[in-house]
């Protein structure tokens, strides 16, 4: 199953996401993929598994004529349900290669994991979604690793600023950064902080830089073309969109994919096939999913910006000339995307009185799927964060978030007037 030509440039990547990296006449011509429900796989011979053998493991190169397409070991290192589901996704990236993980925590941490070492630093923007706050500062730090913050709302002076911090320009390994964050929708810019990285690459020392772009997936936001090397996602969000499974991704450079694909098969965050299979059917429609929930969040935040009880409105699409973020977004998003996040009136109270009185929203974490979501981050998804990082990074006592789902836009509308009303 594994793709042995490159994608055809000439055909869109939702047309591809129908048909590559998958050969229906190696099952039985099913026209979508089977399931592969197996831990182990079977070689031709024992000579044709020692020669798989010694290139997966880097013993040599590839002889001409060797062919390896559809040889397997074991799916903890692979599966053809997870090698489709990879093949597809770099083709929305514009990437080389990608690896799929459990979790979008499990393709995080084993980023950190495969390029980080005692004594470097992770320049991070902040806020950060919860678990990757978490991750940086009583995680990382235990091994040696110092994360060093610089914020959003700052913009690349903020960025500078925290590259002036004593010990950090010279030790800085990865820039990470989370655009739009979760959950102040603050952006940042990816360009820029690609310009940091060549800048402080000097002879063998590389500094790399990560995306999270879970918010706007790979239809509204392309970070590898504006210079990250990798690009991750939480793909239990809009990539699975269906909030019916647990799942993660790394995009990027063939080398760099291949490091955190070793680490993958010795840590163990490898997904499920059925995960996978499930991936791939998301793919087909993620594009028709997300254009539908971006449309609706249009229709969503016309209403809210003007309603008395929203204090604040937290939206891309609102974004005008003269705002701090306006440059960056016109410049970097293809789109505004399907999240918001408002402060109502009245504070905590008034936020759970309008979260209890919703009932087309689910009030529920997560985001990017079908069904529309609302939460409240300083409560859940940010609740490990530390209280005066909260506070600067805008998560406030009356912040909600809201994830924009595909329902009837009007139906949204009177749902959340209904809800306000009783704030």
């Amino acid at each position: 199953m594994k793709a042995t030509t490159p994608p055809n440039p000439d055909v869109h990547p939702e047309t591809h996401m129908m048909r590559y990296a998958y050969d229906p006449a190696l099952a039985s011509h099913s026209v979508k993929p089977p399931l592969y429900l197996t831990s182990t796989f079977s070689f031709e011979d024992a000579a044709h598994a020692k020669a798989y053998g010694e290139v997966i493991n880097g013993l040599r190169e590839k002889e001409e004529g060797e062919d390896f397409s559809n040889t397997y070991i074991y799916s903890r290192d692979t599966n053809p349900n997870i090698e489709i589901f990879e093949q597809r996704l770099r083709i929305w990236d514009g990437a080389e290669a990608c690896a799929a993980f459990d979790s979008g925590m499990g393709a995080i941490s084993t980023l950190m994991w495969a390029f980080l070492n005692p004594g470097d630093v992770v320049l991070h923007s902040e806020p950060s979604y919860g678990c990757t706050d978490f991750l940086l500062k009583s995680i990382l730090t235990r091994f040696g690793i110092r994360p060093v913050g610089f914020k959003l709302s700052e913009g690349n002076a903020g960025l500078e600023a925290a590259l002036k911090q004593p010990g950090v320009a010279d030790k800085v390994k990865l820039i990470y950064i989370e655009t739009p964050s979760n959950p102040s929708i603050a952006i940042g810019d990816i360009a820029y902080c690609a310009q940091v990285a060549r800048r402080l690459s000097v002879g063998e020392r590389r500094v790399m830089v990560a995306v999270d772009n879970t918010f706007l997936g790979p239809i509204y936001q392309k970070p590898i073309a504006l210079g990250a090397d990798i690009v991750l996602y939480s793909a239990t969000k809009y990539i699975g969109g269906h909030s019916d499974l647990l799942a993660g991704a790394a995009s990027g450079k063939q080398e760099d994919i291949n490091q955190m694909k070793l680490y993958r098969a010795m840590l163990g965050p490898i997904p499920a096939p059925h995960t996978c299979w499930l991936l791939t059917r998301s793919l087909e429609t993620m594009q028709l999913r997300m254009e539908k929930s971006a449309a609706n969040a249009q229709k969503v935040a016309a209403f809210l910006a003007t309603h008395p009880k929203v204090e604040k409105l937290h939206y891309l699409g609102n974004l005008k000339p003269g705002d701090a973020a306006y440059e960056t977004y016109k410049k970097q998003c293809l789109g505004p995307g399907g999240m918001m996040a408002i402060e109502v009136i009245n504070g905590e109270a008034g936020a759970f009185r309008f979260l209890n009185a919703l009932n087309v929203f689910h009030q529920a974490v997560s985001l990017g799927g079908n069904e529309s979501l609302a939460v409240h981050p300083k409560t859940t998804t940010h609740a490990e964060v530390d209280p005066e990082d909260r506070i600067e990074g805008g998560i406030t006592d009356s912040l909600v978030r809201m994830s924009i789902g595909i329902e009837n836009a009007d139906d949204l509308i009177a749902d959340l007037k209904q809800a306000l009303d009783k704030v």
